[in-house]
């Protein structure tokens, strides 16, 4: 069976995936890109996005495997965008314009249908009523042989883990405070849960921590 897996997710010191007050003008979050700054650095981003070479190393490489043998994407409804609430309209696609950057089929949890949008580059978004579970088993029926890619935000990912469905994360811990926003892990007992650090790995600007759930 393919494998739900979180890749190349920031985190502060302070334990925040996103910061506070997510809007049309700051998809991560006020203070959020600072998660992201090691990835917007690399050869990897400067690639997707056509912005030049980037920097090679460490940070490139982990992002890098973090697209390696991924056939579907999970995402929550605000990783998809900052509308809440019904569709107004079908004109939100996204934050990635026409051709996003997945190429595979993307599952949004949200509590409002919307029919499947086909995009460039092979990505077509599916959005999902029914809960993590449903999302989940679309995923990887759509995945086949390959894993399952969990892209957050932070809410979605608790939820996953809490159900213990999650088999691997890759947190990216970068060295800045965020202060408030939406924290990651509190009162989730890992431990309990039967996850365990299996890798830490310093890289150019952050430090890269695996944690794999025991069988």
């Amino acid at each position: 069976m393919s494998k739900l897996l979180v890749r190349s997710f920031g985190v502060s010191l302070d334990g925040y995936g996103a910061g506070p007050n997510q809007d049309l003008q700051n998809p991560l979050g006020v203070g959020g890109p600072e998660l992201m700054d090691w990835f917007f650095r690399t050869r990897m981003w400067g690639q997707m996005y056509g912005q030049g070479d980037g920097e090679t190393g460490v940070d490139n490489e982990f992002a890098e495997q973090g697209f390696v043998n991924i056939g579907a994407w999970i995402l929550g409804r605000h990783m998809f965008g900052p509308i809440r609430g019904p569709w107004p309209d079908e004109s939100w696609k996204g934050w990635w314009g026409d051709e996003p950057p997945y190429h595979v089929p993307v599952f949004v949890l949200t509590h409002h249908a919307r029919a499947p949008i086909a995009m460039a580059g092979g990505t077509t978004f599916h959005f999902v009523t029914d809960g993590i579970h449903s999302a989940l088993a679309q995923a990887r029926a759509a995945a086949g042989d390959r894993d399952v890619r969990l892209g957050g935000g932070v809410a979605t990912i608790r939820q996953y883990l809490r159900a213990r469905l999650i088999d691997e994360l890759h947190l990216v811990m970068r060295p800045v405070l965020l202060g408030s926003g939406e924290h990651l892990l509190r009162d989730i007992d890992l431990r309990a849960l039967g996850y365990e650090c299996t890798t830490s790995v310093a890289g150019e600007r952050a430090t890269h921590v695996f944690l794999h759930k025991r069988i």
